[in-house]
């Protein structure tokens, strides 16, 4: 009985990662192309017989911070429902436009309904001087110095779409010199 008995040892960090997998916690899957930010929630009644059915408006505008983005407005029965198709909608309507030095190629003035602005290109190091919805894109777009004024509405769908058909109006600078 000098015999130790050999137990076999539970190993469980082998059984918890088989586990994990299951679960979905182990491989993530491909990092994100497209980061996003919530511009705005809206509550939204639609009266019916009887009362109020309420849904959500969600406006989210995403970006890959290499001169691609775009807004998605949509509607959903909650908040997550609402994001979710919002993104979805803002996927199908890219834009693609120059950024040269971490800023914008030239100056562009803009009105679209009755929303006006002035986006113009900023010096190094002087980062992103712009406000609500401007900043945002800015931001998302992978635009790093920009000057820029929203005139006239205060309504951020009006304001954001101003600014992505600003940015779908700039020219890359090196295609309009002389050769």
């Amino acid at each position: 009985m000098n015999e130790q008995e050999v137990k076999p040892q539970n190993n469980r960090a082998d059984n918890r990662g088989r586990r994990d997998n299951r679960r979905g916690r182990g491989n993530r899957g491909p990092a994100k192309e497209f980061d996003h930010t919530l511009l705005h929630v809206a509550r939204v009644a639609r009266v019916v017989q009887g009362g109020r059915r309420f849904s959500f408006r969600a406006t989210v505008v995403i970006g890959n911070h290499k001169g691609k983005t775009g807004i998605g407005v949509a509607k959903g029965t909650d908040v997550s429902n609402a994001i979710g198709k919002a993104v979805n909608e803002a996927k199908k309507h890219l834009i693609t436009f120059p950024i040269t030095n971490g800023t914008i190629p030239h100056e562009v003035a803009l009105k679209h309904k009755s929303a006006k602005i002035i986006i113009k290109p900023a010096k190094v190091g002087k980062g992103i001087v712009a406000g609500g919805a401007l900043r945002v894109i800015a931001d998302l777009s992978g635009i790093q110095n920009l000057t820029a004024k929203s005139l006239g509405s205060n309504n951020k769908i009006n304001t954001a779409r101003a600014m992505i058909e600003a940015l779908k109006q700039l020219k890359d600078s090196h295609a309009n010199s002389p050769s």
